[in-house]
């Protein structure tokens, strides 16, 4: 029986490493892969982040202690076009996008998978925590929770069609996270202990605002802040910098607590207004990956996301012309934002997940 194989996407962290020592218990012959999505010089930020070479290096070192192969593979006009380009456009567009779906959804799971099976293996594995199932009956992939429900990063991976499902391994999915750093400390790995990157990796420092500019070259000029009747406030720092539901660092005092919640691009005016003035009952999204079944055809009593951090909430989603479904929340949410997904759950299975495109009133 032909050995089974594997390209494992090897960021430097501690759950690739594992991941790849996993694949090895299980019989695959694998290559760690480590992929170079972009200069830091691009950003504007210092070499000790993402796609440093301390990240390479840990990746190599976990490599030749497990006996396998490592590679750097160049990325960068890809992720630069697909994932930063799309970022500041959508952020121009008056959008919140998320780059760590863009960059499943391009990088790890199409453009490195295109590299693996031109170089003829059969998968690409990552240390995501999620699990990927067949059913039986229909033969379609499904996507799944992981065992380590403080760790499930389905939310993120819900953009996967079928074709590439059927070609991704996630070892990681019926482990919890100290039971991953448990295996690493047991392997001798020297990143056992490494934190986790938690920020987006080309905006470390979390300004956006400083990241547009440094990145297009552009000066984001100033504006008017609004009230809800359209009353100007005071002025804002360019609306690009300013996301739906914000509260901190508004510059501004206004006497009891605001938030944003609208944006004007083509006028550069930021409305602001209380917390409750943030609750819809509905959204509407697109771009939609269906698990289960290749697309919904009727109402479905699901569980929904419209945040990673944010607790499920119970809902119906409904089937819409173009391609388009509407979701229904038992209760008002907060902040539903254009850009961001929606992710759909019955259980641990992952119905879907689309994209937002506008968050509806009564």
């Amino acid at each position: 029986m032909t050995q089974p194989n594997a390209i494992v996407g090897m960021s430097g962290g501690v759950d690739s490493s594992v991941a790849a020592w996993r694949l090895l218990q299980e019989g695959y012959a694998c290559m760690g892969v480590t992929m170079r999505l972009y200069d830091s010089a691009d950003a504007g930020i210092p070499e000790s982040t993402c796609c440093s070479l301390d990240d390479v290096e840990d990746a190599r070192s976990v490599a030749h202690r497990l006996g396998i192969p490592h590679y750097v593979f160049n990325f960068q006009d890809i992720f630069r076009e697909q994932v930063m380009e799309k970022f500041v456009r959508s952020y121009e567009a008056g959008l919140t996008p998320n780059p760590c779906i863009d960059c499943n959804r391009y990088l790890k799971f199409s453009a490195l998978l295109h590299r693996a099976q031109v170089l003829g293996c059969e998968y690409v594995a990552s240390g995501h925590y999620a699990r990927i199932r067949r059913d039986p009956e229909t033969g379609r992939y499904l996507l799944c929770r992981a065992k380590d429900s403080a760790k499930d990063q389905t939310y993120f991976l819900a953009c996967l069609e079928q074709d590439q499902l059927a070609h991704i391994l996630f070892p990681l999915g019926d482990l919890t996270k100290e039971e991953v750093r448990e295996i690493a400390n047991q392997q001798g790995f020297l990143n056992a202990r490494k934190r986790d990157s938690q920020d987006i990796c080309f905006v470390p420092d979390g300004d956006y605002g400083a990241f547009l500019e440094r990145f297009t070259g552009k000066a984001y000029p100033p504006g008017n802040y609004l009230d809800l009747q359209g009353n100007v406030l005071g002025q804002h720092r360019g609306a690009v910098r300013y996301t739906l539901g914000q509260r901190k660092g508004l510059g501004i005092a206004l006497g009891a607590p605001a938030y944003v919640c609208r944006k004007d691009m083509a006028a550069n005016t930021v409305t602001l207004g209380p917390s409750q003035a943030l609750f819809s009952p509905a959204l509407r999204a697109s771009d939609w990956v269906w698990f289960p079944f290749p697309e919904l055809t009727e109402p479905l009593r699901v569980t929904a996301k419209t945040r990673h951090s944010q607790l499920e909430q119970p809902a119906t989603v409904f089937p819409e012309e173009g391609g388009l479904a509407r979701v229904v929340f038992d209760q008002p949410q907060r902040a539903v934002t254009s850009g961001q997904a929606v992710v759909l759950y019955q259980g641990e299975l992952v119905i879907g997940g689309g994209t937002i495109v506008q968050a509806l009133g009564e």
